[in-house]
């Protein structure tokens, strides 16, 4: 599908790029892994087929989805939240520069990105930390873009890029001084097995820090309306299975981890430190916080993904990112 257009620098070149017959038999492949709950409405049963098949379905979504990523969005495939007078790409390198803090990362470290996507975090905390970064990903297509934008920023030596399935890290125990995940694990059929991964391959000791999408405390369950936003959020995003949060919490510490921090960042929104300008809004194509030319660029070319889930996401189900940071304790 690909062929060499992942050496292509610009993202809309790239894809102009692809094999049409390829990309058309992938585009297929990937809508209907969710037939079955447009046509029997049996979501739970179409979540365990995703979830067993995980590994296909997240390579689907990617193949189709990076270069859109890329070209509308950023390199960093995340989101963030915006301070006063920051462009986009201010408050994208501040998130992750922010969770580096966190994780207390520095450099004489060796750090795993667990879902590196096509690098730009890793670039970042890289030259923001001096540290060196190993970045885990199994699409493959965003390996080679992720190796060849590292390249041309000279941070080769820096930074190095592997495929493989975060649910069979191939790396011995004991590894790495520290991990994170950005917006990446939500994609793994179980977070205490993604997570359970992770814990073996640091050293005692060491910090895994993430950045999750989870449910908040105000999802229910029981409610058909909530139950379609997070499928909605799954058939739209690549993922098998969103938890709630407290789930998350609880595959963490089944891991082996003791939890220091966690906080939802969308509270910064209701609280006495709320951010002028909320993270969705580029999704919304809400220009009103927009600080350069590029930001309203962002926010013309987000502004199709103004559906009814993405706001009602915000509404009944509020965010769907939490950090979380924890420590591999020194007892096995």
């Amino acid at each position: 599908m690909h062929g060499k257009s992942s050496e292509e620098r610009n993202a809309f070149l790239s894809l102009l790029q692809k094999d049409s017959k390829t990309h058309g038999a992938v585009t297929r492949e990937y809508v209907g892994r969710w037939n079955s709950d447009d046509n029997v409405g049996d979501i739970e049963s179409g979540r365990e087929t995703r979830k067993g098949d995980y590994m296909s379905l997240v390579n689907n979504y990617y193949d189709l989805a990076t270069d859109f990523y890329e070209e509308a969005w950023a390199q960093s495939f995340h989101f963030c939240r915006f301070a006063p007078g920051e462009s986009f790409l201010q408050s994208l390198a501040r998130h992750e520069h922010y969770l580096a803090h966190k994780i207390g990362i520095d450099a004489s470290m060796t750090v795993l990105d667990v879902g590196c996507g096509v690098g730009k975090p890793a670039r970042q905390i890289a030259t923001f930390t001096g540290c060196k970064v190993v970045g885990l990903n199994n699409n493959e297509y965003q390996v080679e873009r992720a190796t060849a934008h590292a390249v041309r920023e000279k941070l080769e030596g820096r930074v190095g890029f592997v495929g493989g399935d975060f649910m069979k890290i191939n790396f011995p125990p004991n590894s790495f001084d520290a991990a994170y995940a950005i917006e990446a694990t939500v994609h793994a059929p179980s977070l205490e097995g993604v997570y359970s991964q992770i814990f073996r391959v640091l050293k005692p000791g060491g910090v895994f820090g993430v950045y999750e999408w989870v449910m908040t405390d105000a999802y229910d369950d029981s409610n058909e309306h909530h139950r379609n936003i997070r499928l909605g959020i799954e058939r739209g995003s690549g993922i098998a299975n969103m938890v709630p949060r407290k789930e998350a919490l609880e595959a963490m510490k089944k891991a082996g981890f003791v939890v220091e921090h966690e906080e939802d960042l969308a509270q910064r929104n209701v609280s006495p430190i709320a951010d002028r300008r909320p993270w969705y809004a580029p999704l919304a194509g809400d220009w009103r916080g927009a600080q350069t030319l590029g930001d309203f660029f962002w926010g013309a070319a987000d502004e199709q993904c103004r559906t009814g889930w993405c706001w009602d996401s915000v509404a009944l189900v509020g965010d769907v990112e939490v950090g979380a940071f924890g420590v591999r304790g020194n007892c096995c």
